[in-house]
């Protein structure tokens, strides 16, 4: 893929929100595009993984195995940042990212990441913003679903 496409891919997604087109341009060279087929496992449960991923279509399911089958913890789609913990502190993944039908997504190394910081500590430095946007959406999310789901059991006296 050409760069100038991989540069809009940055550009368009939830890292390269706040990034120049040159910027884009230079961390253009660092990705790589993967196209996964449905049912593919993108990284295993417990696995160290030092790729942040952008799903640009598709989906992936945050999954744990249980008694054989799959069982989805939460479902990631376009626009939506995987492995974005996993990137930051190298702790190996508490659930494995399977492919959920034909998906599409960019990968950055950290190592990559980090060989800007000496020539372009301002890429770094936006990326990681991005990143810290989009965990904070997540938890805010959280935040509200637990306020509903806490709001439902006390009004139904947990009866079903």
């Amino acid at each position: 893929m050409p760069d100038q496409a991989k540069a809009e891919l940055i550009r368009k997604s939830k890292i390269g929100t706040e990034l120049t087109d040159e910027q884009c341009g230079i961390l253009s060279d660092l990705i790589e595009v993967c196209e996964y087929a449905d049912g593919a496992i993108v990284v295993n449960e417990g696995e160290t993984d030092d790729n942040l991923r952008v799903i640009l279509s598709g989906a992936l399911a945050v999954a744990k195995r249980a008694g054989g089958d799959w069982v989805r913890l939460n479902v990631l789609t376009a626009g939506d940042l995987a492995g974005e913990l996993a990137f930051l502190d190298s702790k190996p993944r508490y659930a494995a990212l399977v492919a959920l039908g034909p998906a599409r997504v960019f990968a950055l190394q950290r190592a990559k990441l980090e060989s800007l910081l000496d020539k372009h500590p301002a890429i770094v430095y936006r990326v990681i913003r991005g990143i810290a946007r989009f965990a904070h959406e997540v938890l805010h999310r959280t935040g509200v679903q637990t306020a509903e789901l806490t709001s439902y059991i006390f009004k139904t006296q947990a009866k079903y």
